[in-house]
């Protein structure tokens, strides 16, 4: 790119006229110098949060790891039918188009006519005094006309590259909205699962605090309980009771969405997976800080952008310097229509211009320093986005040992609690323990199993996480816009006919 920019200006080619000759070159070097700038983001040796266990490769067939056909499915649903990605898909028509348009600059116009009048002139124009007699003609000509636009200073080449560069950010831009959906229907099986599961340990602690009471109310018709310890294992258990109808609530609104993102209304469809116990968790490999760059679609989105921000600079530029175009006609012109394929009635012309802009009033220097300025605004969105890709796959490292230890520790605490339960109900039947210190042993369990779900749910999310900011999987393409999507290739989009599949959430 920095070879172009100074091979453009420093060597231009010779023209016939002296005049404009030395008029360009005065002109370039009175135009504005542009240099471009450099990210200057040092690439770490390494991810200071890496970890050994991260031990599988990661590809864009990065669902199949969480070990679920049924996610599976769904995620290929969405990346047929969801929206945003039907949206992604119609921005890089839309790109396209426009670069077939730039294109076309650089290519010669043609256009054929035929064109057939009549005019009369007044006899008033000829005479001052009656008979006044009016003057008819007639006229048939056809023919073609061809314009060229020559490209010298590259000025119509540097705006087909900034527009081809922006079709190749719009490929990306179908990425990230592919991997934002993949990964946004993959969190939201892990909630619904989730919630199925807490539903799941909320009737098993209805039933413990239910066996409890019993117990008490035992105690308390011989006379060694009182009806305030009663009352008090009443609150607990309608205090798990209670937290049955906010859980259903989660599943059936995160159902909700999956169906949003599935591209189809939220009524009739259920999962058949009820827990996240069947889901494997993946560890993939983070791989090394200086190929990030190739592993996430929305990093090449912003190089694409920083090079199409860069060709325009160079436009603005160029169009300091004279337009030279050449225009040519022919055909054939008559009064008659028989005599309009006589060779006696061919026409042609043949015409070169030269264009220098001489006063604008500063439009030229103000568009040159728009671009200029977009140019640094790409540059310094692309840096910030670098920074935040590096920063989400150091949290996301974090996240995934984390919450791994967590998982690990918490499940100590579920196996001590639950010993702790029985020898307390053992107790209590035995009559050898107070309702005070029962009561927090029990809400001890009940809170340790919930905090053990939790943990199970947040190490799935964070290995999720990891994917996602390493780019699920994506390869940026060597040989540039020609080539297509690199992640996962969606399905065309569904027609009017309904599509049988996997259905939303049945309430629990």
């Amino acid at each position: 790119m920095d070879q172009g920019r100074s091979s453009l200006f420093s060597k231009p080619q010779t023209l016939q006229s002296g005049c404009v000759v030395a008029v360009s070159l005065w002109l370039s070097a009175c135009m504005p110098a542009h240099a471009p700038v450099d990210l200057a983001i040092p690439a770490p040796p390494r991810y200071e949060a890496l970890h050994a266990r991260t031990t599988q490769a990661l590809t864009k067939e990065w669902p199949q790891l969480f070990g679920s056909k049924e996610l599976e499915g769904l995620i290929n649903l969405a990346l047929r039918d969801n929206p945003d990605i039907g949206a992604a898909l119609a921005r890089i028509d839309q790109a396209q188009a426009l670069t077939q348009q730039a294109e076309s600059l650089l290519l010669p116009t043609v256009n054929g006519s035929f064109d057939a009048g009549q005019s009369m002139a007044p006899g008033t124009l000829k005479r001052r005094e009656p008979p006044f007699n009016a003057t008819r003609s007639k006229q048939f000509s056809t023919g073609a006309s061809a314009s060229y636009l020559l490209d010298i200073w590259g000025r119509y080449r540097s705006l087909y590259n900034a527009q081809q560069a922006e079709a190749q950010a719009s490929l990306y831009d179908h990425q990230s909205v592919m991997l934002a959906t993949a990964s946004a229907v993959t969190n939201s099986y892990f909630v619904i699962l989730s919630a199925q599961d807490r539903i799941a340990l909320g009737r098993e602690n209805i039933a413990t605090a239910q066996r409890i009471l019993d117990a008490i109310r035992g105690r308390l018709s011989v006379g060694t309980a009182s009806a305030l310890d009663v009352a008090q294992q009443e609150s607990v258990l309608a205090a798990q009771k209670a937290l049955i109808p906010q859980l259903q609530q989660q599943a059936s609104q995160t159902r909700n969405q999956l169906a949003v993102l599935l591209g189809r209304p939220p009524e009739g469809f259920t999962l058949t997976a009820k827990s996240l116990n069947g889901l494997k968790v993946p560890m993939v490999q983070a791989g090394l800080p200086s190929d990030l760059l190739r592993q996430r679609p929305d990093l090449a989105r912003a190089e694409a952008q920083v090079l199409a921000a860069s060709a325009n600079v160079e436009a603005s530029r160029a169009a300091f310097l004279p337009s030279f175009s050449l225009t040519a006609s022919g055909g054939l012109e008559s009064m008659t229509l028989k005599t309009l394929l006589n060779p006696h009635a061919a026409a042609n012309s043949l015409l070169a211009g030269v264009s220098q802009p001489l006063f604008d009033g500063g439009n030229l220097k103000a568009q040159y320093q728009g671009e200029t300025a977009r140019e640094a605004e790409t540059l310094a969105i692309s840096r910030k986005t670098v920074l935040t890709a590096l920063s989400d796959v150091e949290n996301a490292l974090v996240a995934v040992e984390q919450s791994r230890r967590q998982e690990v520790l918490q499940q100590e605490v579920v196996t001590a609690s639950r010993r702790a339960t029985m020898i307390s109900e053992e107790r209590l039947k035995a009559g050898t323990i107070d309702i005070v210190t029962l009561l927090a042993v029990q809400q001890s369990l009940f809170q340790a199993q919930e905090n053990l779900l939790s943990s199970r749910l947040q190490r799935l999310q964070a290995s999720l996480s990891l994917i996602e900011a390493l780019g699920g999987g994506f390869q940026k393409p060597d040989n540039g816009f020609d080539d297509g999507p690199a992640l996962m290739t969606p399905q065309k989009p569904r027609d009017s006919a309904p599509v049988s599949s996997p259905p939303p959430v049945e309430a629990p």
